[in-house]
C-alpha cells in the first residue's frame, strides 16, 4: 500500500493495484478567499500544489470524495477528474456531483470495486451546531484502511476501529476551528486515541487552509509514532510499519 500526500486532504492512495484519488482540492494556492468565521484572513489554499494538477488525476481508477466542502473538492478538481472514473460518495453528494457531470455513485453501506471492499462510516464535522451546519460528511474503510475524513474524535470513531480493526488509519489532523465553537477536525488530543487503536497512523489536512492552526512539527513532536507527509511526499505503508 503506498499514500501519497497531494496537499491539505488530497491523496492518492495505491491499493491492491489501484490507484484512488481522494478529495481533490487543486486550486492554485490564494485562488479562494479565507473561510468565513475563522481567524487567519489569508486566501485559500495557503500552500501550492506540489506537482501540476493535471498529474494528480493521471492514471486514476477511481475517486473519493468524502463531502463537498471546498477544501475536499474545489472547481478545479471537478474539472479534471476524468468523466469515465467512478467517484465515490455519500447518497446526499450523488446528485450534485451529477450535476457536475461525474460519474457519482453513492455508498450506501458497502461496495466492492474491483475486489476492493470499501464501507462508508460516520463522521462529525466538529460539536453541536457547528457540526450540524457542516454536516454530513463521511468516512470510508478500504479493506483494512481508515480514511477517517473531517471528523473529530467521538463514538462512532471508536466504534468503527473496534468494528473493522484497520491496520491504517488516514486522519484529518489540521486542528481546524472557526472563531467559535471548538475544534472541527481532529487535534492532538484526538490523534492521540486513534493511535492507541490502531497500529499505523497517517496525520494529513495540515497547514494548507486558514482555520487550521496545528503545524506538523507541533504534532510530530507531541505524537513521534504518527507519520506527517510533506506535501508531495509518498509513504509505503506495511503491516505496523512504514518507509518511504
Amino acid at each position: 500500500m503506498r499514500l501519497t500526500l497531494v496537499r491539505s486532504a488530497t491523496v492518492i492512495l495505491e491499493v491492491g493495484g489501484r490507484r484512488i484519488l481522494v478529495d481533490p482540492m487543486l486550486d492554485d494556492a490564494g485562488a479562494r478567499p479565507p473561510i468565513e468565521g475563522t481567524a487567519n484572513p489569508v486566501r485559500n489554499p495557503t500552500l501550492p500544489l506540489p506537482l501540476p494538477a493535471e498529474e494528480v488525476v493521471r492514471g486514476i481508477d477511481a475517486v473519493i470524495v468524502t463531502h463537498r466542502h471546498r477544501d475536499h473538492l474545489d472547481e478545479r478538481g471537478a474539472e479534471l477528474i476524468p468523466r469515465t472514473v467512478p467517484v465515490l460518495c455519500q447518497p446526499e453528494d450523488e446528485g450534485p456531483l451529477r450535476e457536475l457531470g461525474l460519474d457519482a455513485r453513492a455508498v450506501e453501506r458497502e461496495i466492492e470495486l474491483d475486489g476492493l471492499r470499501i464501507a462508508r462510516v460516520p463522521a462529525r464535522h466538529g460539536f453541536g451546531a457547528v457540526a450540524e451546519a457542516l454536516a454530513p460528511v463521511s468516512g470510508f474503510v478500504l479493506d483494512d484502511l481508515y480514511l477517517a475524513a473531517d471528523t473529530v474524535w467521538y463514538e462512532a470513531v471508536e466504534e468503527t476501529i473496534a468494528r473493522f480493526r484497520p491496520r491504517v488509519a488516514i486522519v484529518n489532523a489540521g486542528g481546524a476551528c472557526f472563531r467559535e465553537g471548538g475544534l472541527i477536525v481532529m487535534g492532538i488530543d484526538d490523534v492521540r486515541k486513534v493511535v492507541e487503536r490502531v497500529p499505523v497512523v497517517v496525520a494529513v489536512h495540515m497547514e494548507a487552509l486558514n482555520h487550521c492552526f496545528l503545524s506538523r512539527a507541533e504534532l510530530r513532536a507531541a505524537l513521534p509514532s504518527v507519520l506527517v507527509p510533506e506535501d508531495g511526499e509518498t509513504l509505503v505503508l506495511r503491516r505496523g510499519t512504514a518507509g518511504d
